[in-house]
């Protein structure tokens, strides 16, 4: 069972987007107007329904959220932004709550128009079945190649209980910043936009801006973050030991719904945390670890559970930072391969290769340059990969 903020309602139907005849169309819905953060694409080419919800939670509130899937409703042009606007009034007249307050997302095929019958068609019974135990189904509504929903929560049970939520879907075009992919975390915890914004942003860099599937970054990447304060407690403030505390349970979500995704990456056999250590700094860290996590060469060997260790030194090397050959490290969970930039030996490779047979497995990369490390998620790259996206609108 998944902790429940108070104070927000969910629903999802069919409602024809999909020509499957599965949800497509979701609400998320606040019973107060809910302090609000958001982070978003940085793709610069922006599908509408960003276009139309940055500007209103940048205002730092938000009520509701309608998502729908199967459309991303990106590069649709005028019409496009037109249609979006529309949708959220619909949402919002049959809601009684003003425009501003409904933030939209899209995702599915970009350079579709987006039509708008089936939100005139299902809203009142979207608004209708609203209700608390409606969440994994806004889940589900929001998928578009993904094989399993995601969710995720925690529940802080100190003197002034309150719960997170998130709600999050992806499985291709997964890489920073962000990625094809949609998450929404409510809280029924109190405090203000502006702080909410400064945790999501450090929750969001060490988790959907630290994983990858394919190197495909999307057009309708969104983020956003509810507070409304249902639970009752004292007002949550910037450098307090509550705020620490509700930053370590966002982040834990987050990470949790980041691997989620990298484990359901289009075809994805295996995920992989590359983990590099001993860097001078974090930034350099993260940069060697993220060339290694994107790299073809290493992701299709792991997929053939081949521990092809020269493809990921070469791709520490070619990541640009500063380093030393002769220094760095490599293990597969606790076996080691690579000791001073040099082979170990065969046993050892033989051993590593066993490592690669799991499905979830970490790569440590020690470059024994400094004290700082930082830490990606990627998958394997196979066949069904290309199979799915060489199809994918058909």
């Amino acid at each position: 069972m998944h902790a429940l903020p108070s104070g927000y309602r969910f629903a999802a139907v069919a409602s024809g987007i999909k020509k499957s005849n599965k949800l497509d169309m979701a609400l998320i819905v606040s019973d107060t107007p809910a302090h609000c953060a958001g982070v978003f694409t940085r793709n610069r080419v922006i599908a509408a329904p960003l276009q139309v919800t940055r500007p209103r939670i940048a205002d730092g509130l938000c009520q509701a959220i309608l998502v729908n899937s199967g459309n991303a409703n990106a590069c649709t042009g005028a019409t496009g932004i037109a249609v979006a606007e529309q949708t959220g009034a619909l949402a919002a007249s049959a809601l009684g709550v003003e425009d501003h307050l409904v933030a939209l997302a899209s995702t599915g095929v970009i350079g579709v128009p987006l039509p708008l019958p089936p939100f005139e068609r299902g809203m009142a019974q979207l608004v209708a079945g609203l209700s608390t135990d409606q969440a994994e189904a806004v889940a589900r509504a929001m998928m578009t190649t993904d094989a399993f929903s995601k969710i995720a929560s925690a529940a802080e049970q100190g003197d002034e209980p309150y719960a997170l939520l998130g709600l999050a879907k992806g499985a291709g075009m997964i890489h920073p910043d962000m990625a094809t992919m949609l998450c929404f975390v409510m809280t029924d915890a109190r405090l203000d936009s502006s702080l909410l914004q400064k945790l999501l942003e450090r929750a969001v860099a060490d988790s959907f801006n630290a994983i990858t599937v394919d190197g495909d970054t999307s057009t309708n990447d969104t983020v956003l973050l509810l507070a409304n304060g249902a639970a009752g407690g004292a007002p949550i403030t910037e450098g307090s030991d509550a705020a620490a505390v509700l930053e370590q349970h966002l982040k834990r979500i987050l990470l949790d719904l980041a691997k989620m995704i990298v484990r359901d990456g289009e075809g994805a056999t295996k995920m992989v945390h590359i983990r590099v250590t001993g860097a001078n700094d974090v930034v350099a860290a993260r940069t060697a670890a993220r060339s290694v996590a994107t790299s073809s060469l290493v992701k299709t060997a792991f997929f053939g559970e081949d521990a092809n260790w020269g493809r990921i030194i070469a791709a520490v090397g070619y990541s640009g930072i500063e380093l030393n050959q002769e220094r760095i490290d490599i293990s597969f969970d606790d076996v080691p391969i690579v000791a001073k930039g040099l082979a170990i030996g065969p046993d050892s490779e033989v051993r590593a290769s066993t490592v690669l047979k799991k499905d979830s497995f970490t790569v440590t990369i020690n470059l024994h340059m400094g004290n700082e490390e930082a830490s990606y998620y990627t998958s394997d790259l196979n066949y069904e990969y290309i199979k799915i996206n060489a199809d994918y609108r058909t």
